[in-house]
């Protein structure tokens, strides 16, 4: 079958592998049909994605189809489409018996420490398929990216009437913005890309935007009758962002850190404690969270449309690869017809 391997930085090789054995006991046999290319993809591909081994076949937001599967009791049969829980827990941790497998102890992603779904069928946990009747294995292959953003929203408590800052709408700033309007709240964007500003402004309905090069504080003043946001998301990924981001917030807010980066961020302790601020991280998603953005999805709450901007067949991906790296490209979500 068609495979699409990294086998170092920089170089993806298409190979032939073996189709996979009949499924074992807890497993399924699946045909995959779309996979979402995410940003850990473009690391990996930059040989910048820490604790990664290569050769890798990567892949992690998956649409697909069940081929194979023995009776369960999640109600999945062949021939349904599914998505993929890609974070395998080890269920017995503190925080998995806390309900917290999005930051299990010795969590492994498919796709990062495992191999992936850039190929025509693996196989997979049946405890990790989500399924849909509706939904296409196009807007399946959305719902882990999504999921990040729900989980996000979730801990910093957004609600109705809050003033929200997102900084950073990269894909996983804009799956916050999703999921802070859906919350009720009033959502202020600020990014360094004009043309991220742009593409936000005209698929959702946010409040303002604010370049941060352009003296924020008191265009964020002027725009919360000088109270500060109630939350603040930062999902840069970057250092003097994060730091930044303990000015942009309401006495008594919260700030709420999803991006990752590997360094120390800083703060003024007393201006903290002044404040009593809440500083919340937030680390991909519960199944519960993918089942939540799955249910948005199919009530037509959140417009698929808004998100793919650039699908590819599996035989162009390796030629297209380099231009998801490109800023002026345009890519928000590319995913991959296997």
């Amino acid at each position: 079958m068609r495979t699409i391997v990294l086998d170092q930085p920089g170089h993806f090789r298409m190979t032939d592998t073996p189709t996979p054995d009949a499924p074992g006991p807890g497993q399924a046999l699946v045909r995959v049909r779309h996979v979402g290319i995410c940003g850990s993809d473009l690391h990996a591909y930059l040989g910048e994605q820490p604790f990664y081994t290569f050769p890798r076949i990567i892949g992690h937001e998956v649409g697909m189809e069940v081929e194979q599967i023995d009776a369960n009791d999640r109600g999945i049969a062949p021939g349904d489409r599914c998505t993929l829980n890609p974070y395998l827990s080890c269920g017995h941790c503190v925080a998995c018996r806390h309900g917290k497998t999005n930051c299990c102890e010795s969590l492994k992603l498919i796709g990062l420490q495992e191999d992936g779904a850039l190929r025509e069928r693996f196989l997979v946990p049946v405890d990790h398929l989500h399924k849909s009747e509706t939904l296409s294995c196009a807007e399946l292959a959305l719902v882990e990216m999504l999921g990040i953003g729900a989980h996000a929203v979730q801990r910093g408590r957004v609600g109705s009437g809050d003033t929200v800052l997102v900084i950073g709408v990269g894909p996983i700033g804009m799956t916050v913005v999703q999921f802070a309007l859906l919350a009720g709240a009033r959502v202020i964007v600020m990014d360094r890309s004009e043309p991220r500003l742009d593409f936000v402004e005209k698929n959702f309905d946010i409040a303002a935007r604010i370049n941060p090069d352009q003296d924020p504080i008191p265009q964020l003043r002027q725009l919360t009758n000088n109270d500060m946001p109630d939350i603040v998301f930062d999902a840069t990924g970057n250092i003097p962002s994060m730091q930044n981001a303990f000015d942009y917030i309401r006495h008594g807010g919260t700030l709420v850190l999803v991006g990752i980066i590997q360094g120390q961020v800083t703060f003024d302790d007393a201006t903290f404690h002044r404040r009593e601020t809440t500083l919340l991280s937030s680390r991909n998603g519960t199944a519960a969270d993918l089942d939540r953005v799955i249910s948005h999805l199919e009530r037509g709450d959140i417009r698929s449309a808004n998100w793919i901007t650039h699908p590819v067949a599996m035989d162009d991906m390796i030629g297209s690869f380099e231009s998801f790296l490109d800023p002026t490209s345009g890519v928000i979500k590319a995913i991959v017809e296997i």
